[in-house]
């Protein structure tokens, strides 16, 4: 499914509604170039399930857990020398528990894990327009007809 938001507060809004349908033990696994919107979609995702105060990008901790509504497990994996790290030093064992994994750049980790959402983003044509494309890996509560104000004519 591809969705389409013109400002980052719409952005913001389209994660927000996204973080609705996840649960304890649902990953999303943002992916894009760098600028394309992931840490905007982390926030809104955050805010959502009840994170409050500043949200500074894990980059150099690779994870920062947070409690809210639901606990949160922000990973930016931009910085792994290699998959193998990523393992080693146990991050794996916080996807999947009793939180909401959200994850920027899963492929440095060559992370594959379900339940997941594979949320895509790109820029698009406008300076804030974003297209987002979503591909449900086993989340029980995505639910596509609550995002159809984003929706894209395909």
């Amino acid at each position: 499914m591809t969705y389409l938001t013109r400002s980052e507060a719409e952005t913001m809004r389209f994660a927000a509604a996204l973080a609705g349908m996840l649960d304890a033990g649902d990953a999303m696994l943002l992916e894009g170039d760098l600028g394309a919107g992931k840490s905007v979609v982390a926030r809104g995702v955050a805010r959502a399930l009840g994170v409050e105060g500043a949200m500074p990008s894990p980059t150099f901790t690779l994870l920062i857990p947070y409690e809210g509504a639901k606990k949160l497990y922000h990973f930016d994996l931009y910085r792994l020398a290699d998959p193998d790290e990523f393992y080693a030093a146990g991050l794996d064992e916080f996807i999947g528990g009793d939180g909401v994994a959200l994850v920027e750049w899963p492929q440095m980790a060559e992370l594959s894990v379900e339940p997941s959402l594979i949320v895509r983003i790109q820029r698009g044509t406008g300076d804030d327009d974003r297209i987002i494309e979503i591909d449900n890996h086993g989340v029980r509560g995505f639910d596509p007809a609550a995002l159809t104000e984003w929706r894209m004519d395909e």
